[in-house]
């Protein structure tokens, strides 16, 4: 057998083990660099490899580039030539100089068996399982049948499906579990106060005295001014909003301009934030009629060009005249600025403000939620402005609708304003039990799927939350929570269990929650003036609360802060809104502070003992009370 035909045949047999490879590097290194095939029997040209990878390719690399440099049969690592130069030269005791390049070759031919290996798992490391698999999927399809054994494959490598690989339960994301439920909500946002409903039943009389009132806007004339007055949740935003709807539908439906403005004044409670607010709203609809109007004129004037006679039946008489209108409206919207948040002087805003809503004809009604808000915040004087702005303006009406949940926030308005505001008074009663019932029911078949609600669940909503304000607002919450609660815990339907867990949650009082988080000295100090309290104390001053602060730290070994100090404590419990405190003249004797606990005595006892360190103060109650006999 010459050279060349023990090269290819040496090539042939990759799919041999470990050992059987390093046999034959050994049996080689020993012969000439030809060398000869093994003298092993055992091992034949078609056994299958069981310990490493074939690979007739060249696998690509990470970057998609084949290695140039290695022959058509060797693996895709590659292979420092001279390297084994070096090793062959020592093996048969010549220098390096005097290997030939044909050398080099019958070198890394004998060589590729036993980095066969090594080269498989340096492809593993590189591109882990998947160009193995490449690998095999290139041989079977190739044909090479011989080199992969009787088997067709390669049984080093698992046979793995790359298109059918699925992940398990663990790479399933946080949300997966939670989503994998049906949902009991159809649309939740029909159960939140921010929905406008179509329908507001037991709310009729309400709803058709302010139309009667709003009507005249639709005739061009200015409505009288409307106070609202009702308690929390008995339907006064919702009426009013849907009303301001039915009158902007109806404008629009027989072409009369009329608008209505929506603030509220929790959150816009100052004069120069509400009248900034309705300033840049019209600053904002008068560049969009500005910009109406001029394509309309434009496409006017490409008619009149073509066809004169198009200026017939309008008011201009040339085209000219058309482009003056459009510069001029140009003009307009140009010194258009809307008001900063902050920054301008009042009466500038005002100013503005005026400006905007007058530019065209309209009637426009302002919406002031919670208008008692801004009131005691900034006073009278934005009702006042507004309440005498129609006197001044020439082309538009504006007319004020409050709402408010003090009945006697207009004892504090001046006479004149009190006068104009409060034309019309409507008065929205507490809902009843049945009433309540009829409000769940009609957004329940809106907000939930068919059959997700047993049928104790709206009575026991509606019974909750009459027994308490006749709040639809409260029910609606408490419908809404209840849902939830059921969602989470992956029920199918809404459940009587589910109204009461959301009753207990939302029963949970928020100034409990501050009392059971204060820290140990401030709930020291609080526990003073429960003391003082339940044995008839009444406008209790600070050196009481001190005297008996410093025995309760006493009974429970704790630091005695000074009298200063205890004051700010006092001042912190005021403005958490626990006590009431408020600074009293004594005359010569100085100052003090006067309090008395704003939150329910019992309940805010038992949070403090519930404290594993205020525990023992329960026999404090025979000193305070000899201390009072004295």
């Amino acid at each position: 057998m010459d050279e060349g035909e023990h090269t290819a045949e040496t090539t042939g047999t990759d799919d041999s083990s470990d050992d059987s490879s390093d046999d034959v590097v050994n049996e080689q290194q020993e012969s000439e660099p030809g060398g000869t095939t093994s003298d092993d029997p055992s091992r034949s040209s078609n056994e299958p490899a069981d310990d490493h990878v074939v690979a007739n390719d060249p696998a690509p690399s990470d970057d998609g580039e084949s290695s140039e440099s290695l022959p058509t049969n060797t693996s895709s690592s590659s292979i420092d030539h001279s390297e084994l130069q070096r090793e062959h030269s020592s093996a048969d005791g010549r220098s390096l100089d005097e290997v030939s390049p044909s050398d080099t070759e019958n070198i890394t031919t004998n060589t590729t068996n036993t980095n066969t290996t090594n080269t498989a798992n340096t492809a593993n490391t590189a591109n882990t399982t998947n160009t193995t698999n490449t690998t095999n999927t290139a041989d079977t399809t190739s044909g090479n049948d011989t080199n992969l054994g009787s088997s067709g494959r390669d049984r080093s490598s698992p046979d793995v499906d790359l298109d059918g690989v699925v992940l398990d339960d663990d790479n399933q994301g946080l949300f997966d579990d939670l989503l994998s439920g049906e949902p009991i909500f159809e649309n939740k946002e029909v159960l939140r106060p921010s929905y406008t409903p179509h329908e507001l039943p037991h709310r009729n009389d309400q709803i058709n005295r302010m139309a009667t009132i709003l009507v005249s806007a639709l005739r061009g004339e200015t409505p009288s001014n409307i106070l609202i007055y009702g308690k929390t949740g008995t339907g006064k935003t919702a009426s009013a909003k849907f009303v301001s709807q039915e009158l902007e539908s109806t404008s629009q439906k027989y072409d009369v301009p009329c608008e209505v403005e929506y603030i509220n004044c929790e959150v816009t409670d100052t004069q120069y934030r509400v009248l900034a607010q309705l300033a840049n709203t019209f600053i904002e609809k008068n560049q969009a009629v500005i910009e109406e109007r001029i394509e309309r004129y434009e496409r006017l004037r490409s008619s009149a060009s073509e066809d004169p006679s198009a200026l017939e039946q309008t008011e201009f008489s040339s085209t000219e005249a058309i482009e003056e209108r459009i510069e001029r409206l140009q003009e307009d919207a140009d010194e258009m600025e809307e008001v900063p948040m902050t920054g301008w002087p009042t009466d500038r805003v005002y100013t503005t403000f005026f400006d905007a809503v007058d530019y065209h004809e309209r009637v426009v009604v302002i919406m002031l939620d919670e208008i008692d808000k801004l009131v005691e915040k900034s006073g009278d004087d934005t009702l006042y402005n507004l309440s005498r702005m129609n006197s001044e303006l020439d082309n538009s009406r504006i007319s004020i609708m409050g709402i408010s949940n003090d009945l006697k926030f207009t004892d504090f308005l001046d006479p004149r304003v009190k006068s104009s505001l409060g034309e019309e008074e409507i008065v929205f009663p507490p809902y009843d039990a049945n009433q309540l019932r009829d409000i769940l029911q009609h957004r329940a078949d809106i907000a939930f799927k068919p059959d997700a609600l047993t049928d104790d669940v709206i009575p026991l909503c509606a019974a909750f939350a009459a027994q308490e304000h006749g709040d639809a607002r409260r029910a609606l919450d408490l419908l809404r929570t209840a849902g939830e609660l059921a969602e989470r815990s992956q029920a199918e339907i809404v459940a009587e269990k589910h109204v009461r867990q959301a009753q207990d949650k939302i029963e949970l009082d928020r100034v409990v929650e501050v009392v059971r988080t204060l820290p140990t000295q401030s709930k020291i100090v609080l526990f003073a003036v429960i003391l003082l309290e339940k044995n008839g104390v009444h406008n209790i001053n600070t050196g009481e609360v001190f005297n008996i602060y410093k025995r309760l730290c006493e009974e429970i070994d704790a630091d005695v802060l000074t009298q200063r100090r205890v004051t700010d404590l006092i001042s912190e419990l005021d403005m958490l809104g626990i006590v009431n405190a408020v600074v009293v003249s004594k005359g010569r004797y100085g100052r003090t502070k006067e309090m008395g606990l704003s939150v329910p005595v019992e309940e805010t006892e038992a949070v403090l003992l519930s404290d594993s360190r205020l525990g023992d103060i329960e026999n404090a109650q025979p000193f305070v009370q000899a201390r009072f006999d004295n």
